[in-house]
Formats: C-alpha cells, structure tokens, sequence
C-alpha cells in the first residue's frame, strides 16, 4: 500500500520501518525540544499523510524511548484520520524524575497504518448472552 507523505520543512523525515517485517514506521522529531519531568510537550514530525480511505494511522511509543528515556505518548495511543492532513505531533510525556531533551532527527513514536470498520450504532434492548457477560477489569483471570 502507497501512502503519500508530505514534508512540511527541510528537516523532516519520511517514516521509516526498523525490519523487515516491523508493524510501526519510526517517526521522526523534526525540532528539537526540552520536556521537563512530569511534564508533556508537542513534538513536530514535520510531515502530513494522505491515508487511504478505511485506514487509520496509530502513533504508538518506541519501546526503548519509553523504558530508557522515560518518554511516551501522552495520550497512550494518538489516532489519525484518514481525512487529516495537518502535521503528525506527537504529544510525549516525560514519567521520569529529570528532563529529557529530544532533538532533530530522534525517533519519537512509531506509527501503524491499519483497516477499521465504520459501525452504524444501534440501540438495542438487549445483548446476546455469553459465558462471560458482564465481568469486567480482571474477570477472566485466574482465581
């Protein structure tokens, strides 16, 4: 699948896969910023998409920036329509105890491009009945 990238200034990087068989393209910081412990700060990827209509783009931490940097997605997993065309940020928030400063060029986020479905929501006065039903947080688990 084709998508097209935009980059919005001279330092900005098209996403990147890591491996051959990687689900998340790197994204890249196209600014520098500093972001203080306990504090979030937008960082520019310097790019806008145009994704195929019945996908999404997922921007989800870097495993090694979050365990050694301290440095995650605020907003744990940030959505991109397949109608936006403004630039990727990437809202991170520092979780550590000192600053952390992200430069130009640093692997930031990694984005996933996936199908979904468009569900037409309908009230129903009840559900189809399962095993399961209504157990929720840590139901299913061992007792």
């Amino acid at each position: 699948m084709k998508v097209n990238v935009k980059k919005l200034n001279e330092r900005a990087k098209l996403p990147v896969y890591g491996s051959q068989f990687a689900a998340g393209a790197d994204l890249y910081a196209s600014e520098g910023a500093e972001i203080p412990a306990g504090e979030t700060r937008f960082v520019h990827t310097g790019i806008a998409v145009e994704l195929p209509a019945g996908t999404v783009g997922l921007v989800y931490a870097r495993s090694g920036l979050a365990c050694k940097q301290d440095l995650a997605p605020a907003n744990k997993v940030g959505v991109i329509d397949c109608d936006y065309r403004g630039e990727i940020m990437v809202a991170l928030h520092n979780h550590g105890k000192e600053t952390r400063t992200v430069c130009a060029g640093d692997r930031v986020a990694q984005f996933v491009v996936a199908p979904y479905y468009a569900c037409e929501f309908e009230e129903a006065e009840a559900l189809s009945e399962t095993v399961r039903g209504a157990g929720g947080f840590g139901s299913t688990g061992r007792k």
